[in-house]
């Protein structure tokens, strides 16, 4: 089953406390993830994820694997990435499926989540975009350039500007409003503009002034983005941003993990590579 979940219907009086105090309520014991599922009478997982490809990918198991793994996905579609975390945390959701572990580590430490996760699962390369320059080579001094405004990604999108040969000696901590008036990081005179990561195509697509934007994956493909447009691509060997399922911190219960393990399972690499034939997601296990 699937539904949506906007910012506006989660638990606000969550976020003040979490962002007040930079901790979350203590979780509850574990559960026996050696329990025997049963699939005559499959456990209900709750599960947040982004509408593509995650939730594509949870749809694809819930049609083909659950049922004789014993679990039943209700799955709720989240547009935003703040919301999910804040869903897991209150309770709302038994796991969520959108973020990688840069993403990951930087809310837990931000706003005190308790939660854990698995091992990676599909990685979505950002991708630079333009619609005024054939290539990097051409980009003009002073162009503007569209990123996402949370830290992990936005290093994440300063570092493809740099492999592109537009920026120079990225770290990590760097941001666009320090890299902006460093004439050594940025020759060209980049100007930044930062916005939600589901705005990044928006933007792109409808302002004139916007000379590069850096999407995400999941984006590119939701708002079918015209390859010719490419200027830059992520390298995906190494890549550290492999998004991963999540749960709070002392419940994986044996219906999430299982739903983990099948989140590896053979199927579901061959579903990515068959769906994503053009390496927009890739599987990262």
């Amino acid at each position: 089953m699937r539904k949506n979940l906007a910012l506006a219907l989660t638990g606000v009086a969550t976020l003040f406390a979490l962002t007040a105090c930079g901790g979350g309520t203590a979780s509850a014991p574990s559960a026996d993830v050696s329990a025997t599922l049963d699939p005559a009478n499959p456990t209900i997982v709750k599960v947040g994820a982004s509408p593509v490809p995650h939730s594509q990918i949870l749809e694809y198991i819930d049609e083909n694997l659950a049922a004789e793994a014993g679990i039943d996905l209700d799955i709720t579609e989240i547009d935003d990435y703040q919301t999910p975390n804040l869903a897991l945390s209150d309770g709302s959701i038994d796991a969520n499926f959108f973020q990688h572990v840069p993403f990951f580590d930087d809310q837990v430490e931000s706003k005190g989540y308790e939660l854990e996760h698995g091992e990676g699962i599909l990685l979505e390369p950002l991708t630079a975009f333009s619609k005024k320059y054939a290539d990097a080579a051409s980009v003009e001094d002073g162009a503007v350039v569209v990123l996402m405004n949370d830290p992990s990604n936005q290093v994440r999108g300063l570092r493809v500007l740099e492999g592109a040969g537009l920026l120079s000696g990225i770290v990590d901590g760097d941001s666009a409003l320090t890299v902006e008036s460093d004439e050594a990081k940025n020759p060209k005179q980049l100007k930044f503009q930062e916005v939600n990561a589901e705005q990044v195509p928006k933007f792109y697509q409808e302002d004139p002034a916007v000379g590069i934007a850096v999407v995400n994956g999941n984006f590119i493909v939701q708002a079918k983005l015209n390859k010719d447009e490419v200027v830059a691509v992520e390298p995906t060997e190494n890549n550290p941003n492999a998004n991963i399922l999540a749960w709070r911190a002392g419940e994986k219960t044996a219906g999430v993990a299982k739903l983990d393990e099948l989140l590896h399972s053979d199927e579901v690499s061959a579903f990515i590579k068959t769906t994503w034939p053009e390496g927009d997601v890739i599987p990262a296990f």
